[in-house]
């Protein structure tokens, strides 16, 4: 496999991440973001978000180092 074809890989894989862990917040977000007669919960968006996001990222990325470093 070539460069471009690895980098492209790593890119795919981190976008792939990305959007897993997006999928993974959405899962009941409407209970969390409005409780029982209580005002919104902004933290749901300014911290679940960016780390579910970034999490799934970093978790592909590890997925993917490891299987490319067991590929002789």
């Amino acid at each position: 496999m070539g460069e471009r074809a690895r980098a492209a890989a790593g890119c795919l894989t981190a976008a792939a991440g990305a959007g897993a862990g997006l999928g993974f917040w959405s899962v009941g977000v409407r209970g969390r973001f409005r409780r029982f007669e209580q005002g919104p919960d902004w933290s749901v968006l300014f911290a679940e978000l960016p780390l579910a996001v970034l999490g799934g990222v970093a978790a592909s990325l590890v997925v993917w180092a490891v299987l490319r470093s067991l590929r002789p």
